[in-house]
């Protein structure tokens, strides 16, 4: 689809983005029809027997805002969200106390590089402080990754494999 800041190119993308300042204009409609695009995927695997805790959203900046949006407002409980290099959006719509929903006690991994020039580590830190402020704070982990830019290292992917062994054991 066309992105906004990349001058309306088309490239690979969930919602829109129009800038990447904190108190940029968000793509609402983009975003919310994009966590309705997830929650079809996590109904048909459902609806194929697997059991909604069993499931865990992540992705990689666009994709982990996409993620930890959705955890937020699905009806679905989940087993988990890893969320890199990203942010949370729309954070402005949510309460600022703890929020009812179904994934209150839901584990997150977030993970960011210090270096990151797209996505800034102010965007984590400050995304990782409001889910403490919604969720239960114990279940928050962020970790940021010195020298990482906006990609990934060794170091992140071997915490998502133990975030996920952790999180969804496997069933004899």
């Amino acid at each position: 689809m066309p992105v906004s800041l990349n001058m309306n190119m088309a490239m690979p993308s969930w919602f829109d983005i129009f800038g990447l300042a904190p108190d940029s204009q968000e793509d609402e409609a983009g975003i919310k029809q994009a966590s309705e695009n997830v929650n079809t995927l996590i109904e048909q695997e459902v609806r194929n027997g697997i059991p909604s805790n069993r499931i865990i959203l992540g992705g990689f900046s666009q994709g982990g805002a996409l993620s930890l949006y959705t955890a937020l407002t699905t009806q679905q409980k989940l087993g988990g969200v890893v969320a890199l290099s990203c942010w949370l959006p729309l954070r402005t719509s949510f309460p600022q106390d703890s929020i009812n929903c179904i994934n209150k006690d839901i584990s997150i991994l977030q993970c960011h590089g210090d270096r990151d020039p797209l996505v800034p580590l102010m965007f984590g830190g400050v995304t990782s402080e409001t889910l403490k402020k919604m969720l239960n704070p114990g279940n928050i982990n962020f970790k940021i990754y010195s020298g990482m830019m906006h990609s990934s290292c060794i170091e992140e992917m071997m915490d998502v494999k133990q975030f996920i062994d952790e999180h969804l054991p496997s069933i004899d």
